[in-house]
């Protein structure tokens, strides 16, 4: 299937608590991936404006995450620090490996990249700067936000 980006729907929603939605609040993305209706993975194009994040830091208990940087400057913030990609670059993040991380855009410009992410189910998301943790429902359908120690937060999505 041949996808024109400007065909596929651009949103800006997201599933965080009100508290966090203003870190992500400039993240623009548009689902390649579920436009051409793919099952196994799933492919984002995303604009991040200046000041934005691309998420929380986080990592994956079972899905693996690459990203490839199309326009602009993201500093990539890893437990290991922060590095510049620029265009032509990209960063993979391995399932399972405790290694929080998120792009930020600190430039003045619009940066946009792709993401790609595989829709391996159970997976688990650690959030380490918010002590926080999505599990998923025993229907597979939708994830709970708890804390890392495991009480509830009141929220699921």
């Amino acid at each position: 299937m041949i996808i024109n980006p400007e065909e596929v729907p651009s949103e800006i929603r997201t599933n965080y608590p009100d508290e966090f939605k203003p870190m992500v609040a400039g993240r623009i993305r548009q689902r390649l991936g579920n436009f051409a209706l793919l099952q196994n993975f799933g492919v984002n194009r995303v604009k991040l404006e200046p000041g934005s994040y691309s998420s929380l830091r986080h990592w994956h208990s079972h899905q693996d995450e690459f990203i490839y940087v199309l326009e602009g400057e993201l500093t990539l913030v890893t437990d290991r620090g922060t590095e510049i990609l620029t265009p032509g670059m990209a960063a993979g993040f391995a399932a399972g490996e405790a290694n929080g991380h998120h792009l930020v855009n600190r430039s003045s410009v619009v940066a946009i990249y792709l993401e790609v992410g595989d829709r391996t189910p159970n997976d688990k998301v650690t959030y380490p700067d918010e002590n926080l943790m999505t599990t998923p429902s025993p229907d597979g359908k939708s994830r709970k936000l708890i804390r890392n120690d495991g009480t509830p937060r009141a929220i699921s999505f």
